[in-house]
């Protein structure tokens, strides 16, 4: 009797487990009824697997969040649940879901640094990300001290290029990223330079590739414009070029370079007044303005003036230099400079 009690006793649990394996199999592979082609859902910071399951529950996504779980653990699924927000799709099962919050499949969010920006526009686009958490309090906060150059500044010192983060990434980890990309693209095309370059370290690759980077406005002329200035240096002769002492001006220049900004020698980044390179960077230069000045053309060109399409005219003489001026800038006021001058 007692034999047979037991043997009852175990089928019954046998038919009990086998249900429930059968139940919660079903329940984390049957599709979820999401009614737009994409929901998001966050794990916030404390955000524990019952209480995400709520927020699916509150969505109407699932029936209960407490008899999910327990399908969870009757399936043996354990979930390290990571921080971020996740995209659920039409057709995706629960346990789509739940593959998605183990693996942290977070959505993620560009943030673009386009090339040839100053630092300071790179902080203030920083702020005015709404999925960026805010951390920075202005230009002069220790946390940037790690990315300062031996010179103590911060320009050109971060890699303009496309960062996918996600939401409640700090801004600082942005530039970190940034920052680490820069100092090694630097360092690669470094090692490639030109042997004869007057560059004298990649610091001063970084400077004139910010250069470089303010006068291009068609990409295929870096090599070139690289070049006008790499043989300018090599001459001695004045780089004079407008961006330098714009920069320089900084909120004192209203958009016209006149004749005092020329000739005004307390500028440092004047350089229709001072010989070389400028103390620092000008702008975030982007991988090909640092290989276009680390590998300049050879073509023997001085002088370069714009077209008036973004593209310019390049010229080995004064004299052709001349012609090239009257050509496109005739109309140009007297005192304009869009390229290295005589």
């Amino acid at each position: 009797m007692a034999k047979r009690i037991l043997l009852t006793l175990g089928l019954l649990v046998s038919i009990v487990a086998g249900g429930l394996w059968h139940w919660s199999s079903n329940a984390l592979n049957q599709p979820l009824n999401i009614p737009e082609s994409t929901t998001v859902v966050e794990a916030n910071a404390g955000d524990g697997l019952i209480k995400v399951l709520r927020r699916l529950e509150r969505l109407g996504l699932i029936q209960s969040a407490r008899a999910t779980r327990l399908a969870l653990r009757i399936q043996g699924h354990t979930v390290n649940l990571k921080l971020g927000e996740y995209e659920l799709q039409q057709g995706d099962t629960l346990l789509d879901i739940i593959d998605r919050f183990d693996q942290g499949d977070v959505v993620l969010y560009p943030v673009t640094i386009p090339e040839g920006v100053t630092f300071d526009w790179m902080l203030a686009h920083l702020e005015s990300l709404d999925f960026i958490s805010h951390t920075i309090t202005g230009p002069d906060d220790t946390k940037f001290e790690p990315f300062r150059s031996s010179a103590g500044h911060l320009e050109g010192q971060f890699l303009p290029e496309t960062y996918f983060v996600a939401r409640g990434q700090s801004d600082i980890s942005v530039l970190d990223r940034s920052f680490a990309a820069m100092q090694e693209t630097l360092s690669d095309i470094w090692a490639s330079c030109d042997a004869k370059t007057p560059l004298k370290s990649p610091y001063e690759a970084l400077i004139l590739a910010s250069i470089v980077e303010r006068e291009t406005g068609v990409a295929s002329e870096r090599p070139q414009i690289a070049g006008v200035f790499t043989r300018r240096l090599i001459k001695g002769m004045k780089l004079q070029t407008d961006p330098t002492i714009i920069y320089g001006l900084g909120d004192d220049y209203d958009g016209n370079l006149r004749r005092k900004h020329l000739n005004d020698t307390e500028n440092p980044y004047n350089t229709y007044q001072i010989k070389g390179l400028p103390p620092t960077p000008i702008a975030m230069p982007g991988r090909e303005a640092i290989a276009a000045v680390c590998n300049p053309t050879t073509d023997g060109s001085l002088y370069f003036v714009a077209k008036g399409d973004g593209s310019h005219a390049f010229s080995a003489t004064l004299s052709e230099h001349n012609q090239n001026v009257r050509r496109y800038q005739l109309n140009r006021r007297s005192d304009y400079r869009s390229s290295p001058a005589p």
